[in-house]
């Protein structure tokens, strides 16, 4: 496999990590919001200035569990740093040809 190959491997695998992390932590957002009670998000829409019976957020069809969504943070952080190391072993293996072949 050529080295370029594994390196842009490694830089998609991160960019797919990155995309992972964001989407679980909008997940963890999404839950800890549907954790409030209904007095605090009453308050938090008079605080916005929405009428009482005005919905401030739009309408989320599915409710994230709390815990899958840390676990898949956790997943994704794990997942960012393979690919991480992937690309600075592929870096290193191609500063160590060029040395050889210079």
């Amino acid at each position: 496999m050529p080295i370029g190959d594994v390196l842009n491997n490694g830089i998609d695998g991160y960019n797919r990590a990155a995309q992972g992390i964001a989407q679980a932590s909008a997940d963890i957002n999404r839950a800890a919001i549907d954790q409030q009670s209904d007095s605090e998000r009453a308050s938090g829409r008079q605080l916005q200035g929405a009428r009482a019976g005005e919905a401030v957020t739009a309408p989320v069809s599915e409710t994230p569990s709390l815990t899958e969504s840390v676990v898949a943070l956790k997943v994704e952080e794990f997942n960012a740093k393979a690919n991480v190391q992937t690309i600075r072993t592929a870096d290193e293996v191609l500063g160590t040809l060029i040395d050889i072949k210079v």
